[in-house]
């Protein structure tokens, strides 16, 4: 398999999910959560990583950086919506309040604690408006962070031996 291909299948997968959720908020009108805003944030990341991949064709070394770096931003996408998940899966009395918007968060507060807000979640955070298959957008993203973070390791793993082939034939 050429690498390059799975870097292009990545960028293609994460614009598509990142475009299902612009279709949903724009056309379906489901406002995103600011949960919902990180962890799209961690798609795009994740996006441009294997874009670089991409257009670079990295080498052994070069795929295992892409690697970490990938891992690293599906790490902490699926972290965001594995909190997610956990915020939509309580009881309606012991979901937290509703919160301040994130623009809002965003102008009154400092960054360390408007991080700390978003992440402790709130009342929107815990909706759980579209549903496929039982599973819930946040639920899907975490499935996906999770696929995408073991197929940019996948990658790196098959650029490390095809090279350790390549030189030991040599």
């Amino acid at each position: 398999m050429n690498t390059r291909i799975g870097y292009v299948a990545g960028v293609v997968i994460c614009v598509s999910l990142l475009g299902f959720g612009l279709y949903l908020q724009y056309v379906d009108g489901q406002d995103p959560c600011p949960l919902c805003i990180f962890q799209r944030v961690a798609f795009i990341a994740l996006s441009a990583v294997f874009l670089l991949g991409a257009l670079h064709g990295p080498g052994k070394t070069g795929a295992i950086v892409y690697a970490v770096f990938g891992g690293l931003f599906a790490a902490t996408g699926a972290g965001l919506a594995a909190r997610h998940v956990w915020l939509q899966s309580l009881p309606a009395d012991q979901v937290p309040a509703c919160g301040p918007g994130l623009s809002y968060m965003l102008e009154q507060f400092p960054l360390m604690r408007m991080l700390e807000k978003v992440l402790s979640g709130s009342g929107e955070c815990a909706e759980a408006g579209w549903r496929f298959l039982g599973l819930t957008i946040a639920g899907w993203s975490l499935l996906w962070f999770v696929l995408l973070g073991a197929f940019i390791i996948g990658l790196a793993w098959h650029r490390a031996r095809a090279a350790r082939s390549w030189y030991g034939s040599a």
